[in-house]
């Protein structure tokens, strides 16, 4: 998948990161998270890491958004998810979270995990619309401040064509943005 533009909402597109991009998530990187990951590390992902995949959401060509993930087994393990900050609110993270989980689908994954900060309340509120449920806590996981991180599991629908645009999954309600 390179590229999804959306019918529904002119303008935005969902497509596989490139190297070229990485100024501009490094840029969106530093305003949603205390430990951004560097360029050198995205490089390294992009580059090395033959379990990544990472996508970008484009609003008229800008990158307001971006996902990446690991496939191992069949097993989709979330890395980084963040909507730039001038663009939170729109529902976008819940946008960009679906097309994550498609993508994960369409490759055969069946399960997907992530780890988010126990504080992040609006972050585990997302998920929980998307179906992931807590499963544990890593103690300490987060190094600025120490802070634990609480993992949590969902299983990947099958089947996405009864899903709208811009709905969620089966059963949710309306999602909130996110950026961890």
């Amino acid at each position: 998948m390179d590229e999804y533009k959306d019918q529904a909402t002119d303008g935005l597109c969902f497509r596989l990161m490139q190297l070229n991009d990485i100024p501009d998530v490094v840029e969106l990187e530093k305003q949603a998270f205390t430990l951004p990951w560097t360029a050198k590390a995205f490089r390294n992902e992009l580059a090395h890491n033959h379990f990544a995949k990472y996508m970008v959401m484009e609003w008229n060509s800008q990158i307001i958004g971006y996902g990446g993930m690991w496939f191992i087994m069949d097993e989709a393990h979330i890395t980084n998810i963040a909507v730039r900050s001038g663009y939170r609110g729109r529902k976008l993270g819940a946008r960009l979270l679906k097309e994550m989980m498609k993508t994960a689908s369409f490759v055969g994954m069946k399960k997907m995990t992530l780890e988010v900060r126990v504080s992040n309340h609006v972050a585990q509120n997302l998920y929980h619309k998307f179906g992931f449920s807590a499963a544990g806590v890593r103690p300490g996981y987060y190094s600025d401040n120490n802070e634990d991180a609480l993992i949590m599991w969902a299983d990947i629908p099958e089947h996405w064509e009864s899903i709208e645009s811009g709905e969620t999954t089966p059963g949710s309600k309306e999602a909130g943005d996110s950026h961890e």
